[in-house]
C-alpha cells in the first residue's frame, strides 16, 4: 500500500484535526495556534504533493472505500486537474491568509478559536473539491455553510457581524437544501452518485424528463453559495468579519464553491437552452449589478464586496455561454481573481490596521505614509481593471471574445457584448476609485490612528500574491498555462480546445474593448460627482435586505401564529392535536379499505400468568391516572407498569429487551426523583368536569386504537424481516445474540447516530445546569421538615460493598453480550447505576474524591472508539462498521471466539456510562447545592432572630 491509495482523505480530513490541536495550543500561548494552523496547512499540501504529477500526465486519481453500498454512499475522494487547481487555492491563500491573520488580529481577538475555525472551513472546502461521491459532497458543502458561519460572526460582540452571519447562512443553509434535492434527484437519473458516472451520463441526462428540475435545484445551491442574483445581498453583509476571513472566503474558496460546482457539472449540464438562459442570464445581472454597485461604496471591503460579486457573476456568464472556449476563460479568470482580490482584501485589512478606519472619505493620500502597501494595491487594482500586462487583462481578452461569439447566436445577442463592455466601464471605474481615493486625492481626515506601514511579514503574503499577477499577465505561458491546461481538462473530461495565451493578438475586437473599457472608466471616475448624485436620489434606497428582512419577519409571524393555534403552554393541548390526528387517520384509513379489521392468524392461548401480568398493568396504569396529583406515589406506580413491560419481554423471549427495560427503568426513576425534588409534590386539581370528559373519551378512543391496530397487523400472515437476521447472526456477524448483533453488526451505522445523540444529550445537560440555581423545598407538603441525614451510614455501608460486585456484574453483562443476552448499552447503564447509587449514598465531594474519571473523556473516548470501528473496517476496503470474528484456543480458557464488534461495543458503553452519570450527576450537584442554600438561609434567618432578639432584650429591661 503506497501513500497514492489513501492521501486525498487525509488531506481533506487533516484540517479538522488540526483544528482541535490548533484550539488547544492558545492554551500554551497565543501565536501558537497561528504556527499549528501554517502547519497542518503545509503537512496537508505535502500529502498532496505525490499526486499532484498525475492529472498533468492525464490520470485521475480515485481512492475510495465502500460505505453504505445499498444506498450508493461511499467513502470516495477524487483528484483531476479541475480539483487539483481547487486545492491548491485553498491550500496555498489559505497558508498566506494564516501567516497574514497572525499579525491583523489584536491581542483581544482569540487566536485558537479563530484559526480553529479557519481550518474547519479548510477541511471543508477541500472535501468539497475532492469529493467523488456527490452525497458526500454536499455534505462536505453544508459544512462551509456552518463554518463560514462561525468566521463571519467571529466578533461576536458585533451586531453586523451576528447578522451578516445568520443571513449568510440562511441563504446558504437553503441553497444546500436544493441542492442535496438536485444530487439526489441525479443520481437516481444515473443510477449512481460517484462522479465518474455522472460525468460520464450527459446525454442520459440531458434527454431525462428530470433534467430541468434537476437543473434548477443544483443551480440553486450554486447561485446562492457564489452569490449571484438575486441571492447575491448576502456577500457584503458578510464584510462584518475579520479582514483575513474575507480575503479567503470571499475570494478564493467560499464563494466560488458554487463556480466549482458549474464546472464540475459543465460536461453533464450544459449545452442546452435551459443552462444557457438560467446560468448566463444570472451571471448576466450579477455582473452589471456588481458592477454598478461597487463604484458607490465608502468602505473599502463594501467596493471589493459587490466587486467581488462582479467577477463573480463574469465567470458566471462564460460557464453559462456553454462553449469549451468560454470554460477556459471562466476556469482561467477564477485563478486571477483568486490572486488579485485576496491581495485586495489584505490591503484593505493593513489599512484597516494602521488608520483605524476603512472609509474613503477618510483615508486619503496614504501613498506618502505606505508607499509599499500603496504599490501592492495599485498592482492588485490595475489587475482587477484589466490593465495590460497583467493576469486579469488576459482572461478579461478571452471573455470580450466569448461574449462577441456570443452576440451571433440570436438577433438579439448583440446586447451581450454591449452590456459586457458596460460592466467593464464600471469595473475601470471602481478600481480607479479605490486607487485614487485611498492613495492620493490630498490629505486624510481625522484618521483613529497615524497610519504607517505594518509589519514586514504582513505584507508578505500581498508581496507573493501580486507578484503572481504580474508573472501571470508578463509570462502566462511559463506560469499559468500547465495548470489551466490541466483544469480545462478536468472540468471538460475531454482535450482542452485550441486557445491561446499570448499577450498579444493584435488589433482586435476584445482589444478595442479593453481600450474603450479602460477610456470610458476613467470617464466615469473623472464625472462621478454627478453620478453620485444620481445614485444618492434613487438607486441608493434600493436594499435587498428590506426584503429579505420582510420575508424573515412574514415567516416569523406565521410560525408564532400557527404556533398560538396549537400550542398554548399547555402540554394536554398539544398532546391533543397529536392524538386526534392518529385516531382521524386511523379511521379514514380503516373504513376506507375494504378489507376485515382482522386477519385470520390463529392467536396464542390465554394462560393465568399472562392475565396476572395484564391485570398489574391495567391497574398501575389507572392508579398512575388516579394518583396523578400526588407526584412520589405515581411515579412509584410509573416504576411498576415499567416493571410489568419488562415481565412482558420476558414472557416473549426476549430477554435482551428485558434487561435493558429493568436499567432503564432505574435510571428513569433516578433522574425524575432529582427532577421532582424541585418540583411541586402535589399537581393542581382539574376543576373543570368537561375537560376531564374530554381527556377520559380521547383516552379511552386512543387506547382502542392501538390495540384494533395492533390486532389487525397481528393476526394476518407477514414475513418478518427478522428471518434475516436469523439467519445471518451467526454466518455474518459471528454472534449467537441476535439483538446484539443487529445492533453492533447489521445496523450499527443506526447505533452509532444513536450514541452521537445521547452524548449530544448528556452535554447539553451539562451546559444547561452549569451554574443554574433553584430554591429547594425546606418541607413536604405535611409541613415536616426534611432529614439532614443525607448520607445514611447503612445506605453507604452498603452501596460501598455492592459497588465491586456491581461493575463485575456491568462487565460480565458486557463480555457475554456477543452470544448471550446483555452488551455494551445493558452494561453501561449497569456501570452508570452503580456509579450513580455512590454519589446517592456517600455524596458528591466524598465520590468525586475518589473517582477523578472526568465522564467527558468517557463521551469522547466512546465517540471515538465506535467511529474508529467503522473507518478500520473502511480502511481494510470493506463498508463502513463491517465486523468480524475468529475463535482462539487458548491453555487452560480454551477456545474462545473473539468479534471486532466488541471495540464498538466498548464504545456504547462508554458514551452510556458518560452520558448518563454526567447528567444525573449534575443535577444531583443542583440538588446539594439549592440544599446548601436553603441551610445557608436558614442560618442567616437564624442569626437575623437572634441578633434582634438580643436587641429587644436590653429595651424590654429599661
Amino acid at each position: 500500500m503506497t501513500l497514492l491509495s489513501f492521501n486525498l482523505p487525509i488531506v481533506a480530513l487533516l484540517p479538522f484535526v488540526g483544528a482541535i490541536f490548533a484550539a488547544w495550543a492558545s492554551k500554551i500561548n497565543r501565536l501558537a495556534s497561528a504556527w499549528v494552523a501554517a502547519f497542518i496547512t503545509i503537512l496537508a499540501l505535502a500529502f498532496l504533493a505525490p499526486a499532484m504529477g498525475l492529472p498533468f500526465s492525464d490520470e485521475t486519481l480515485i481512492q475510495s472505500w465502500s460505505w453504505i453500498p445499498v444506498i450508493g454512499l461511499e467513502f470516495a475522494f477524487r483528484l483531476d486537474g479541475l480539483a487539483l487547481l481547487f486545492a491548491l487555492l485553498i491550500l496555498v491563500i489559505g497558508l498566506l491568509v494564516i501567516i497574514y491573520a497572525r499579525y491583523y488580529l489584536s491581542k483581544k481577538d482569540s487566536m485558537g478559536r479563530f484559526f480553529a475555525y479557519l481550518l474547519m472551513f479548510m477541511g471543508s472546502m477541500l472535501g468539497i473539491v475532492l469529493s467523488e461521491n456527490l452525497i458526500q459532497l454536499v455534505v462536505f458543502w453544508e459544512l462551509t455553510s456552518l463554518t463560514s458561519f462561525l468566521l463571519i460572526s467571529y466578533w461576536q460582540h458585533r451586531q453586523d457581524a451576528r447578522a451578516g452571519a445568520r443571513m449568510a447562512l440562511i441563504i446558504t443553509g437553503a441553497g444546500g437544501l436544493s441542492l442535496l434535492a438536485g444530487v439526489l434527484l441525479l443520481g437516481n437519473v444515473v443510477g449512481s452518485y460517484n462522479l465518474t458516472d455522472v460525468l460520464a451520463a450527459g446525454e442520459l441526462v440531458q434527454s431525462h424528463e428530470l433534467y430541468t428540475p434537476i437543473l434548477v435545484l443544483i443551480l440553486i445551491g450554486v447561485f446562492t453559495k457564489s452569490a449571484q442574483f438575486p441571492f447575491h445581498f448576502w456577500l457584503p453583509h458578510a464584510m462584518a468579519a475579520p479582514t483575513p476571513v474575507s480575503a479567503y472566503l470571499h475570494s478564493a474558496t467560499m464563494v466560488k464553491a458554487g463556480i466549482f460546482l458549474l464546472a464540475r457539472f459543465f460536461p453533464v449540464l450544459s449545452g442546452t437552452p435551459e443552462w444557457t438562459w438560467l446560468v448566463g442570464g444570472a451571471g448576466l445581472i450579477t455582473l452589471l449589478i456588481g458592477a454598478y454597485t461597487a463604484l458607490f461604496q465608502n468602505d473599502i471591503k463594501g467596493l471589493l464586496a459587490y466587486s467581488t460579486i462582479s467577477h463573480l457573476g463574469l465567470i458566471t456568464l462564460l460557464f453559462g455561454f456553454g462553449t469549451q472556449l468560454a470554460a477556459v476563460a471562466a476556469i482561467f479568470h477564477i485563478i486571477n481573481h483568486a490572486t488579485f482580490k485576496a491581495s485586495l482584501f489584505m490591503v484593505a485589512g493593513i489599512i484597516d490596521h494602521e488608520t483605524g478606519t476603512r472609509d474613503m472619505r477618510r483615508i486619503n493620500g496614504l501613498l506618502k505614509y505606505m508607499p509599499h502597501t500603496a504599490v501592492l494595491a495599485m498592482i492588485a487594482a490595475a489587475a482587477m481593471a484589466g490593465v495590460p500586462l497583467l493576469n486579469g487583462f488576459l482572461s478579461k481578452e478571452m471573455f470580450f471574445d466569448q461574449a462577441l461569439m456570443a452576440s451571433h447566436s440570436s438577433a438579439f445577442a448583440w446586447v451581450i457584448p454591449v452590456l459586457v463592455l458596460i460592466a467593464a466601464i464600471f469595473s475601470v471605474a471602481y478600481s480607479l476609485r479605490f486607487i485614487h481615493d485611498v492613495f492620493f486625492n490630498g490629505e486624510s481626515v481625522d484618521l483613529p490612528k497615524t497610519p504607517h506601514e505594518p509589519p514586514r511579514f504582513m505584507k508578505i503574503p500581498v508581496d507573493l500574491l501580486v507578484i503572481i499577477c504580474l508573472s501571470v499577465g508578463i509570462l502566462p505561458m511559463f506560469t499559468v498555462a500547465p495548470m489551466l491546461a490541466v483544469a480545462v481538462a478536468g472540468a471538460l473530461q475531454t482535450e482542452p480546445p485550441s486557445y491561446s495565451l499570448a499577450i498579444w493578438h493584435g488589433f482586435n475586437l476584445p482589444l478595442l474593448m479593453s481600450f474603450v473599457a479602460l477610456v470610458l472608466g476613467v470617464l466615469v471616475y473623472a464625472v462621478r460627482k454627478r453620478i453620485f448624485a444620481w445614485h444618492e436620489a434613487g438607486i441608493a434606497r434600493w436594499d435587498a435586505r428590506i426584503i429579505f428582512n420582510a420575508i424573515l419577519k412574514g415567516m416569523d409571524l406565521f410560525a408564532a401564529r400557527v404556533t398560538r393555534s396549537f400550542d398554548k403552554g399547555s402540554l394536554q393541548n398539544s398532546s391533543i392535536w397529536i392524538i386526534v390526528t392518529a385516531l382521524l387517520a386511523g379511521f379514514i384509513g380503516f373504513t376506507t379499505v375494504s378489507a376485515p379489521l382482522l386477519g385470520t392468524r390463529e392467536l396464542l392461548p390465554v394462560d393465568a400468568v399472562s392475565v396476572l401480568a395484564m391485570a398489574m398493568l391495567i391497574i398501575a396504569s389507572l392508579m398512575t391516572v388516579v394518583l396523578h396529583q400526588k407526584r412520589l406515589i405515581a411515579l412509584i406506580m410509573l416504576g411498576v407498569v415499567g416493571l410489568v413491560v419488562s415481565l412482558v419481554f420476558v414472557k416473549f423471549s426476549a430477554p435482551d429487551l428485558a434487561l435493558t427495560q429493568l436499567s432503564v427503568e432505574v435510571v428513569t426513576i433516578i433522574l425524575l426523583l432529582l427532577a421532582l425534588y424541585f418540583l411541586p409534590q402535589t399537581s393542581p386539581k382539574e376543576s373543570a368536569r368537561t375537560r376531564i370528559t374530554r381527556d377520559v373519551v380521547i383516552a379511552i378512543l386512543s387506547g382502542v386504537g392501538v390495540m384494533v391496530l395492533t390486532m389487525a397487523v397481528l393476526t394476518r400472515g407477514f414475513t418478518p424481516i427478522s428471518e434475516f437476521f436469523l439467519l445471518n447472526a451467526v454466518s455474518g456477524g459471528g454472534g449467537t445474540n441476535v439483538v446484539n448483533v443487529i445492533l453492533v453488526d447489521f445496523r450499527g451505522t443506526d447505533t452509532l447516530g444513536e450514541i452521537v445523540v445521547l452524548a449530544l444529550a448528556g452535554l447539553g445537560i451539562y451546559a444547561m445546569l452549569q451554574g443554574m440555581k433553584l430554591p429547594a423545598p425546606d418541607q413536604d407538603s405535611h409541613g415536616r421538615p426534611w432529614s439532614n441525614d443525607n448520607h445514611p451510614e447503612i445506605m453507604q455501608t452498603l452501596t460501598r460493598l455492592l459497588f465491586p460486585l456491581m461493575l463485575m456484574i456491568a462487565v460480565y453483562i458486557f463480555l457475554r453480550g456477543h452470544n448471550l443476552p446483555g452488551g455494551g448499552f445493558i452494561a453501561g447503564l449497569i456501570a452508570a447505576v452503580a456509579l450513580i447509587v455512590q454519589y446517592l449514598a456517600n455524596g458528591i465531594a466524598w465520590t468525586n474524591d475518589r473517582l477523578k474519571f472526568d465522564m467527558h473523556w468517557a463521551i469522547g473516548l466512546g465517540l471515538l472508539t465506535a467511529t474508529a470501528t467503522g473507518l478500520v473496517a473502511m480502511g481494510l476496503g470493506y463498508p463502513f462498521l463491517t465486523s468480524t470474528f475468529t475463535y482462539l484456543n487458548w491453555p487452560v480458557v480454551g477456545k474462545f471466539e473473539v468479534a471486532s464488534a466488541i471495540a464498538f461495543d466498548l464504545g456504547v458503553f462508554l458514551v452510556v456510562v458518560g452520558a448518563t452519570v454526567m447528567s444525573l450527576v449534575e443535577l444531583g450537584k443542583l440538588s446539594d447545592s439549592s440544599h446548601k442554600m436553603q441551610q445557608k438561609l436558614e442560618k442567616e434567618s437564624t442569626q437575623h432572630s437572634l441578633q434582634s432578639s438580643q436587641q429587644r432584650s436590653p429595651q424590654e429591661s429599661q
